[in-house]
């Protein structure tokens, strides 16, 4: 008789968990408290579904920083060539872009959806909506509230699969914390991550470049350099190579109240020759007329050097500094640090205090730029997760 797996979140990980358990041949229900499965993964392809990167898988492991070696062994035994290899078993190709990031054909994440939903439905996979979990009851059973009335739901195992703390209206919004806490399992607080930072803004640079393109520039912090861009925003600044530094910068603002990161606006030009243009006669134009025709200054970047009240020189040009301080909250970043601590899971991420029971996704304590890894990680933990689950119902 087949084993009845519990899997709580319909995310990709715990979409990704319910597949691997039901090609095994077991029985599966994912719960969900949300009327609709993934609904923040269909929000993260609206602008192109990045799903993992082509990066040598050395180089790739390391993106994972402080948890990359609870991370490896999971992201080894299903690595990116396999998701790309899931993703077209769906009906779904992939490309890799310019920067080396793994998209669909298609960009979308709905089409991918749609396939994933009728495999699932094709496997047996049971889903039910709007049950919010709220724990265990005396006896073991998995508590769900619908709507007025509470479930109480027995399983050989069970799966949890209930995101971060980042865009709690699209469903993952952290409540699971204090639930686990309560039986003993050991849970870091949240933390913002891939999030953009604040910075005190003029009235009059804030209406003229917000939403104004920051490239091509380097962003340095604590000996780290990030080639990319960025957009200047009302409230500061965000962006992909924003995201790339938004641990240490987070951290150093909350050690130390602020963040000095420094700006490279010119990083095709070396410093000397760009002394050498900067001192060519400028006849009668402009600041941004004379920087834009000579060295290809857009005019934000001449409006960053007035910010910070800087005369626009090479080295000014080379290493602008900007007060970063603030990081913007939970609710408005892409993913989350903190979650269920290391120590309190096994190598196949069961809890260590409630037995039977497996965690995976960004329920778990790791973080990781944007550019396909954030899923990565999430699909190779509920195969984890899942392997584990179906090892001790077995």
């Amino acid at each position: 008789m087949s084993k009845h797996i519990a899997v709580i979140g319909a995310g990709p990980a715990g979409l990704f968990a319910a597949e691997t358990l039901a090609k095994a041949g077991a029985s599966v229900t994912i719960y969900d408290r949300m009327p609709s499965p993934a609904r923040k993964f269909l929000m993260a392809g609206r602008g192109g579904l990045n799903l993992t990167h082509s990066e040598p898988l050395d180089a790739f492991v390391e993106r994972y920083g402080a948890a990359r070696a609870q991370l490896e062994p999971s992201l080894r035994a299903f690595p990116p060539t396999a998701l790309r290899d899931w993703a077209h078993d769906l009906g779904v190709e992939t490309f890799v872009g310019s920067s080396g990031r793994i998209f669909p054909t298609g960009m979308k994440a709905s089409p991918l959806l749609r396939a994933w939903l009728r495999r699932l439905d094709s496997l047996g996979v049971r889903l039910a909506t709007r049950h919010a979990w709220r724990g265990w009851d005396a006896a073991g059973a998995l508590r769900f509230a619908t709507g007025t009335e509470e479930l109480r739901v027995a399983h050989d195992a069970t799966i949890l699969a209930l995101g971060g703390a980042s865009w709690p209206r699209l469903g993952s919004d952290g409540h699971w914390a204090g639930t686990l806490r309560a039986r003993g399992v050991a849970v870091t607080d949240f933390a913002p991550s891939n999030v953009g930072f604040e910075i005190a803004w003029s009235d009059l640079f804030r209406s003229k470049f917000a939403g104004a393109p920051l490239k091509p520039a380097t962003f340095y912090f604590e000996g780290r350099a990030v080639r990319g861009e960025a957009v200047i925003t009302d409230y500061g600044l965000e962006g992909g190579a924003i995201y790339q530094l938004s641990a240490p910068l987070r951290d150093a603002i909350a050690r130390d109240g602020s963040a000095i990161l420094r700006i490279d606006l010119r990083p095709g030009e070396v410093l000397s020759s760009l002394d050498a243009k900067l001192s060519r006669p400028r006849g009668s134009k402009s600041d941004s007329s004379f920087l834009r025709g000579t060295i290809g200054l857009a005019p934000v970047g001449v409006g960053l050097l007035r910010e910070a009240g800087l005369s626009i020189t090479a080295a000014a040009i080379k290493s602008l500094p900007l007060k970063l301080v603030g990081a913007r909250p939970l609710e408005r970043a892409i993913s989350t640090a903190g979650g269920v601590a290391w120590d309190a899971v096994t190598n196949d991420f069961e809890l260590r205090a409630v037995p039977r029971v497996f965690v995976a996704g960004e329920m778990l304590d790791w973080e990781a730029p944007t550019g396909g890894y954030l899923l990565q990680a999430c699909f190779s933990t509920a195969r984890a997760a899942a392997e584990g689950a179906l090892a001790v119902t077995a």
